[in-house]
């Protein structure tokens, strides 16, 4: 039997951290956003890890997370997440304009 918790914090202490890494490159011509990494436990502190160490924006949405987590990598993310990941997107333009 899989078991399946609906509590994200029970969750996190069954599976640990989770963690997903999209590619979206507006200049590219590849318009619509992908999952390159995902994993769950010891892979999703391994990619944290690196995105700390090279100093990689990230941003923590439990709603996208779940969903992302999900996909196959490679595969682009469906048009019902558009709008947060656009969010997202904004925030981190922002960041970048602080620095």
């Amino acid at each position: 039997m899989i078991q399946k918790h609906f509590n994200q914090v029970n969750r996190k202490k069954v599976s640990g951290r989770s963690a997903a890494v999209l590619r979206y490159d507006e200049a590219g011509g590849d318009n619509e956003p992908q999952v390159i990494a995902s994993g769950r436990g010891y892979v999703a502190e391994r990619i944290l890890a690196l995105a700390e160490e090279n100093g990689i924006p990230m941003e923590e949405d439990t709603f996208l997370l779940e969903n992302l987590i999900d996909l196959d990598l490679g595969e682009q993310v469906p048009p019902q997440l558009y709008a947060v990941i656009a969010e997202i997107l904004l925030l981190l333009e922002e960041m970048e304009r602080m620095d």
